[in-house]
Parts: structure tokens; C-alpha cells; sequence
């Protein structure tokens, strides 16, 4: 048993995607920003705060000497109040090799550690985190220097508490945070405000639609935007094309009822009469009866070809198809059909109704031509009803040929010069019909060369 197909999912609406695509990329681009803004003001504070170190570290070794008992000592007191205030958060500290740490009163008990055991020619700072100050982290700037008058290498160390540096970085990644975040919904609000406003022709194009099924309106209104206005003039082509079709379908069905008609009522009043040859006239109108059934099922198949499709057909293999067909068909007669001409064109239209056409007025040639035929196909350019190329084929004969004053007559459905030949009559006037559907047209003349009918067939030539 098989499963039941599964219902597609409807599509989602068009401003839920504006909406969704335009929320993926302002998060995307705000978690970009904010992360290169966080990381450069984070840059930007650290490095002020270690350019204070090093200017505070700079002070501290210029004013420093060497005392009595070779040990460091200072010039003068370093401005900040804080170094002289215990676990301030400001502290420096001079180590000498043999020597007490020489600390600042803000140390008080503690000492800050020995650093890297490396030289530090230039400033060096990192973060201590150890010991006394595992809850107090300090960031430390040091290095070594040489005083004058003795030979020992003092490494001086300035550190400070990272709680004010913490505490403005916090500040600032907050406020980084809302004013990105009220920035994301202005720019979410404005995606919504652009969808709402801006899908509103589109709205009013589904309104219209709706008018146009419920009778109230015939046409969408072309008071649109220029976007929109490419979509509207489509909706009203094809909405005359739908009632052309319609309309076309109601003329060719009063037609089959009224050419019907007349042979219904030959057969009622034969019937009713009782007459002796019944049997011959009922034969004889329901062969008109065929001819027309057949001749409006020929149109009507065209015309559904050419309303749903985008087809196209190569000609010159199409054309030898048909003349293999019908000199085979007319071998008794020696039918020989010659075709020249451009062999690359191509028919906007149906293979088989292209074939059909041909077929019709080949068997004509074949049959009503003596027996030769002569086809040439080429390409006329902008002499379509449209300004487009056109193929033309013409088929000539050797035929007696179609007098002028006769040739629009013999177009007519059953209408035949030569009865003592089988025929229904209907093969020129389903090849002007099917022609004239896909905008082409027949043509009868003369031919100059071999004397009989010139049949010239034009149809639209594709791309």
C-alpha cells in the first residue's frame, strides 16, 4: 500500500524572509563590530594604563642613587599619596642582589615577587597573581638598571592593582553591549518598517487579484510602483490571453454546433420522410459531419500546443520526414519532392504541428502536382506581426496550378477543385488555421519555374 503523498509545505511569506535574512546578517555584523570594538578599547585602556607604569617606572629610576651601604635609595619621594598608603593598590620595589627589598610603604608586610629571572633590559610587564596578591591581582612593570657609582644591577618594579582597569573595562563592555543592542533593534525595527512598507504594492497587487475573482474588477490597476509595475502588466496580459482563449473556445464551439446543424437536419427531415436513400445520405452527412468534427479538433489542438508552449522545432529534419512519408505514400504516381535551402532554421512551435502543416500541403503537391514537387526554405527577417524573422518554405509543382479568382475559395472547409481524387477537402484550412494560431500565414501564387501552384507556408522563426 502506498503511502500518501506529503502535502507541500507552503512557502514562507516574503517579509518573514526580509525579516529573518535581515536579523541573521545584523547579528552577524554587530558580533563582528562588537568583538573588533571590544578588543581595541580593551587594547586602548591596557595600553594607557601600562604607559602609566612605565612613565611612574621611568620617575622611579631617575630619582634613584646609591647610598652609604651601596643599597638603592631615592632623590626624592614619588608624587603619588597612594604609595605611602598601605595596600593602596600602588606599590613599587627594588631588588639588588644580596640586598633587603627596598618596598614602598604600600606594601606594607608584602612584597611583590622576584619577576622573570631573565635580564629585563627594557620594561617587562605582566600580571602577578600569587602569594599576598592572589586576591588582589597587580599588574607589574620592571626592569634593570645600573646606578651610577656601583656595579650591582637594581631591577626596579613598579605594580598596580588591575581592579580600576577591571572595573573600567566592565564600564565599557557594558556599554558597548546596550548601545550595540539598541542598535541591533533600531536596525531590526527599520528591516520591519522596510518590509511593511515596502511589500505593500504587493499587497495591493493580491487585493486587485482578489477583485478581478470575485467580479468586482477586469484589469489590475497600473498605479503601481516602477518594480511592480512589470508584474502587473504581465498579470494583464495574461489575463486578456485567458479570455481571448476563453473567447476562442465559445466561437469555435458555436461554430462545430452551427456547421453540425445543417447535416443533423438533412438526416431528421430524410428520416422522417422515409426516403428510399436514406442509407447513401446519412453516409454522406456524417462524412460532412467527420470533416468539421475533424477540422476544430485539429484548431483546437493547436491552440493548446501554442498557449503552454515554449517549444521549438528544426525544420529541415522535420521536412524530410514528410516528403520521405509522402513519396512513399504516392510512390504509384512517382511522387519526388527536391527540398533546398537554409538547413539550420528552427519554428517557434510544436514538431507535430509543424509536420501536420507540412504533410497537408506535400500530400497536395503530391497529389494534385503531377507528381514533382520543389521545396525551398529561407528566412525572411522582420516581417512578422511582432517585427520578428519569419521561415518561409515554398513548395511549387507541376501541377494545372489554382486560378486567382479560385485560390481564397479553396481555403474553405470541404472546398475541392479536383473531386475525382480522395480527399476530405479539410487540408489547406487546417493548415491556415494551425498557421495563423502560431501568427504565420499560407499563401497561393504561381510558380515561374515549374509552371503549377505556389504554396508559400510562414511561420515564426525562433531564436
Amino acid at each position: 500500500m502506498c503511502a500518501p503523498e506529503a502535502r507541500a509545505r507552503p512557502a514562507a511569506s516574503l517579509s518573514r524572509r526580509l525579516l529573518v535574512v535581515a536579523m541573521l546578517w545584523t547579528l552577524l555584523l554587530l558580533a563582528v563590530g562588537g568583538l573588533a570594538l571590544n578588543a581595541a578599547l580593551t587594547g586602548f585602556l591596557r595600553r594607557n594604563f601600562d604607559a602609566e607604569l612605565e612613565a611612574t617606572l621611568t620617575a622611579m629610576i631617575a630619582s634613584a642613587e646609591v647610598g652609604p651601604e651601596r643599597e638603592a635609595r631615592f632623590t626624592r619621594a614619588l608624587a603619588d599619596q597612594r604609595f605611602f598608603e598601605p595596600y593602596s593598590g600602588n606599590y613599587w620595589q627594588v631588588l639588588a642582589p644580596g640586598q633587603a627589598p627596598f618596598r614602598s610603604r604600600s606594601l606594607w608586610d608584602r612584597r611583590l615577587g622576584p619577576g622573570v629571572p631573565e635580564a629585563a633590559l627594557e620594561p617587562r610587564v605582566y600580571t602577578w597573581a600569587e602569594g599576598a596578591f592572589a586576591a588582589e591581582p597587580v599588574r607589574v612593570m620592571e626592569r634593570d638598571a645600573v646606578l651610577p657609582g656601583s656595579p650591582t644591577v637594581f631591577r626596579f618594579q613598579i605594580a598596580r592593582s588591575t581592579r580600576a582597569l577591571d572595573a573600567e573595562l566592565a564600564r565599557m563592555r557594558a556599554i558597548l553591549a546596550w548601545s550595540l543592542g539598541a542598535l541591533g533593534l533600531g536596525l531590526l525595527t527599520m528591516a520591519w518598517l522596510q518590509a511593511r512598507f515596502g511589500l505593500k504594492p504587493l499587497r495591493g497587487v493580491r487585493r486587485a487579484i482578489a477583485a478581478i475573482r470575485s467580479g468586482d474588477a477586469a484589469r489590475v490597476p497600473e498605479q503601481f510602483p516602477p518594480e511592480v509595475t512589470p508584474l502587473v502588466t504581465e498579470l494583464n496580459q495574461l489575463l486578456e490571453h485567458a479570455e481571448a482563449q476563453a473567447e476562442e473556445a465559445r466561437r469555435h464551439a458555436g461554430n462545430l454546433a452551427h456547421a453540425l446543424k445543417t447535416p443533423m437536419s438533412v438526416l431528421l427531415n430524410e428520416a422522417r420522410a422515409g426516403a428510399p436513400d436514406l442509407a447513401r445520405t446519412v453516409e454522406a452527412q456524417l462524412a460532412v459531419m467527420g470533416r468539421h468534427v475533424d477540422h476544430h479538433l485539429a484548431r483546437a489542438r493547436a491552440v493548446g500546443r501554442r498557449s503552454a508552449s515554449t517549444a521549438r522545432a528544426e525544420v529541415w529534419p522535420a521536412l524530410e520526414s514528410v516528403a520521405r512519408t509522402v513519396e512513399r505514400m504516392h510512390v504509384a504516381r512517382g511522387a519526388v519532392i527536391d527540398i533546398a535551402g537554409e538547413k539550420e532554421l528552427v519554428f517557434r512551435g510544436e514538431r507535430q504541428d509543424l509536420e501536420e502543416m507540412l504533410g497537408n500541403l506535400l500530400d497536395n503537391a503530391a497529389k494534385y502536382g503531377g507528381g514533382r514537387a520543389f521545396v525551398t526554405v529561407s528566412l525572411e527577417k522582420g516581417v512578422g506581426r511582432d517585427g520578428g524573422d519569419m521561415v518561409a518554405i515554398a513548395i511549387e509543382d507541376e501541377g494545372p496550378g489554382i486560378p486567382a479568382a479560385e485560390r481564397e475559395a479553396i481555403f474553405g472547409r470541404g472546398a475541392r477543385l479536383d473531386t475525382s481524387k480522395p480527399g476530405t477537402g479539410l487540408g489547406l484550412a487546417i493548415t491556415r488555421d494551425v498557421a495563423e494560431i502560431y501568427g504565420g500565414s499560407v499563401a497561393l501564387g504561381e510558380s515561374e519555374d515549374l509552371g503549377g501552384l505556389l504554396v508559400t507556408l510562414r511561420l515564426p522563426a525562433a531564436a
